[in-house]
């Protein structure tokens, strides 16, 4: 809903158990009055407007107001250079050189549902009766430009979307340095920042640092998201928990370089901004040219972290995956790449599809070496026909062969990359994104298509259309393995991601059929501009059961566990070398989209018989798990064990799962789960043995069952421990 009190131009936004409200001030610019907890309306918020005292040094911006500076105001969307000293939401540069504007309000217009953004990924309404959007219109008299600051409001979430245009109406160019999506100041900085951070096989684990005076922000200069900060943040109130308190989360639609700025000025009130990242970026906005910002997302919850997860959950499954695969339950997959990596061919990938059928797998997904003169990964890529000596009868002769014996099949690309031992890079060494006369660095033995050439992103949408049209492909592993360097000019890393953006957008609505998971060694472009596209991502090509505990648990601060791609892997395991049983790497890995990485024709029978029954267990809770509600029971980062659960919608079903990561010598009293999200007056079976009521279970928890104090010689490891429970409810 969003209401608008005209007299004097205030605009009140609100959702679900949130409120948004902003005027028009004095001067023209827009002032923020309140974010929070949603408050009734009423036909007068001018006490909500505070500017302070005329002191010392204020720098007025009204001549007829000495104590009217924007510095001490709180604003909707800020420029910069008139009064106000804290970093801006926006700077454009005129031809002159000045970067001075003045963005005035001219009108507004209020429409039920959403846009989409032309060109870009977003959220969407699948009926108008979802909400509402507001646009404000504003514009710059010296340098004729018009500007339009868009909000979204859904009904039933905790959500409101932003995101600007810029028309240039002008006759001389705009340079665009800097245009954040959303800008949101906060009366005061009692608020700790969580935040994402990570590195290649180690990604978001959850940090938390307290606001103060000055800045802190998160960023990437990758030219992708990144493993290392992922574009997503909250703000919490010291005393938020998982269950209570005050939480604000930000997320930004994009996959590219980004800023999540948060300032704390001298007068303790906070500041957030998020967007395309302004280091090295310049847009020339050239005469009856528009710009689009990507658009961010602000959540809010007075009931603590893990409700302001769910509100992410639900939007970015529901309104930000799209297409055929968004409702449907993810097939359960094996991939060859941990079993074989480039040593393979044809009949050894059929006799591992075929194990796979038999063992109840669905889906058969060959990865890496298929293509060109692959075997190894210095070549080829680019190079996107069969290798022929490996695949005698090609992908499409592959591709029968494994649907014949009744499983799936599934490809692996990385087109946005080309090695320099390839045919396409004899052929198109322009087609490289690199400085000319400079020596270009080397990425795993790749270099980057230049996606912002229209005759490269033909040629990736026609190759790949090829394939998939010759072959039965019913998945796609879309890989990303090197970040940008050489970066010719600033407005580039944008345009790439727009290439990117228009190529995703072609294949996906061209094979609707085919579920594309994005991969970037792993989880480097995990972000709600690729579930647009592909609704999942593998979350990290760290598969040890132990570390992905971290992984997953901070992933799902903002990501659900239906885009996480999940796998058992061998062991002694290929990146930490740990050895963890089967049971714990099933019980974590089922927490996501489940799938196996290693070479199932080295099965025993007693392996195939667990295996099998890992999958029946999995196949029985799947809908629950992908689509049901996710609670964070017990964190790695702050102890020894972890716990998470999903409860379906009705509260009449729910999955636990617990793991404890060192065994500990005589515990005592503590060895218990306490559950979330049950409905207190509901009684429930567990595990086919103990009936509970829901009440019990989320203050007593289930106690478990103590170890044998004493071990002989032979006995395995208690560290690296699991549990699993299912919840029915007794009707």
């Amino acid at each position: 809903m969003i209401n608008i009190n005209e007299g004097n131009k205030e605009f009140h936004l609100i959702g679900k158990n949130i409120s948004y409200i902003f005027n028009v001030m004095k001067n023209g610019e827009l002032g923020n009055l309140y974010f929070g907890k949603k408050i009734k309306h009423r036909d007068n918020f001018s006490h909500f407007f505070y500017k302070p005292a005329v002191g010392i040094g204020i720098i007025a911006h009204h001549e007829d107001d000495p104590g009217f500076s924007l510095e001490y105001i709180k604003q909707e969307y800020p420029s910069y250079g008139t009064t106000d000293f804290r970093k801006p939401a926006f700077e454009l540069e005129g031809e002159d050189g000045s970067r001075i504007s003045d963005f005035k309000y001219k009108g507004h217009k209020v429409y039920a549902g959403k846009k989409a953004l032309k060109g870009l990924p977003s959220t969407y309404m699948e009926s108008p009766e979802e909400g509402s959007t507001l646009e404000i219109e504003l514009e710059d008299d010296v340098l004729k430009c018009r500007m339009i600051l868009s909000y979204t409001v859904y009904k039933d979430r905790d959500v409101i979307t932003r995101n600007v245009r810029l028309k240039n109406n002008g006759e001389e160019k705009i340079d665009i340095n800097r245009i954040m999506s959303l800008s949101l100041d906060l009366p005061d900085y009692n608020y700790e920042m969580i935040h994402l951070s990570g590195a290649w096989a180690r990604e978001r684990y959850v940090k938390n640092r307290k606001l103060e005076v000055g800045s802190q922000y998160i960023d990437s200069t990758r030219g992708a998201s990144s493993a290392h900060q992922n574009p997503f943040l909250i703000l919490k109130r010291p005393n938020t928990t998982e269950d209570a308190g005050e939480s604000i989360g930000f997320a930004l639609v994009y996959s590219g370089n980004f800023l999540a700025h948060v300032e704390v000025d001298h007068f303790d009130a906070t500041r957030v901004t998020m967007g395309i990242n302004p280091f090295d970026f310049k847009w020339s906005l050239q005469p009856g040219e528009s710009f689009t910002s990507p658009e961010g997302i602000i959540a809010y919850s007075d009931s603590g972290m893990n409700d302001l997860s769910k509100t992410f959950h639900k939007l970015l499954r529901e309104r930000v995956a799209r297409g055929e695969w968004r409702d449907k339950e993810r097939p359960i997959l094996v991939n060859n790449w941990e079993a074989t990596y480039f040593d393979f061919d044809e009949d050894k990938i059929v006799n591992m599809a075929s194990k796979a059928k038999d063992l109840g797998f669905e889906l058969f997904v060959l990865d890496d070496g298929w293509f060109g003169e692959r075997n190894d990964d210095k070549t080829s890529l680019g190079d996107w026909f069969p290798n022929l000596q490996k695949l005698p009868n090609g992908v499409k002769g592959l591709g029968e062969r494994v649907v014949k014996s009744g499983i799936k099949f599934g490809l692996w690309f990385e087109p946005e990359m080309i090695s320099k031992s390839s045919q396409l890079y004899e052929d198109h060494p322009d087609w490289v994104l690199g400085v000319a006369n400079r020596k270009l660095s080397m990425g795993r033995n790749q270099y980057i298509l230049d996606l912002s050439k229209k005759e490269v992103r033909e040629y990736i949408v026609n190759i790949l259309s090829e394939r998939f049209r010759e072959a039965p492909i019913s998945y796609v592993k879309w890989d990303m393995n090197r970040n940008m360097t050489e970066v010719t000019y600033r407005d580039l890393p944008h345009k790439y991601i727009l290439g990117l953006y228009e190529i995703l957008e072609k294949l996906t609505t061209q094979f609707p059929h085919i579920l594309f998971e994005s991969c970037a060694s792993g989880g480097g472009r995990f972000d709600a501009g690729m579930l647009h596209y592909m609704p999942q991502v593998w979350t990290s090509d760290n598969t040890d059961a132990i570390v992905r505990l971290k992984i997953q648990h901070g992933t799902s601060l903002a990501y659900p566990p239906i885009s996480m791609g999940a796998h058992v892997s061998d062991i002694p395991n290929h990146q930490t070398a740990r050895k963890t049983s089967l049971e714990t790497r099933n019980n974590v890995a089922c927490f996501g989209n489940f799938g196996y990485e290693l070479d199932l024709l080295k099965f025993n029978k007693t392996t195939e018989k667990a295996v099998k029954k890992h999958l029946d267990f999995y196949k029985k809770n799947r809908a629950l798990i992908q689509f049901g509600d996710f609670y964070r029971l017990e964190s790695p980062f702050e102890g020894n064990t972890a716990a998470w659960m999903v409860v379906d919608k009705e509260k009449g079903s729910a999955l636990v799962g617990y793991f404890k990561i060192l065994a500990t010598p005589n515990p005592g009293y503590n060895q218990k789960v306490i559950l979330k999200g049950l409905d207190p007056e509901k009684k429930y079976l567990i595990n086919d043995e103990l009936e509970a009521y829901g009440d019990e279970l989320m203050n007593m928890g289930i106690v478990f069952e103590q170890p044998d104090r004493y071990f002989s010689k032979d006995s395995e490891t208690q560290d690296f421990t699991s549990k699993m429970f299912e919840l029915v409810e007794v009707k």
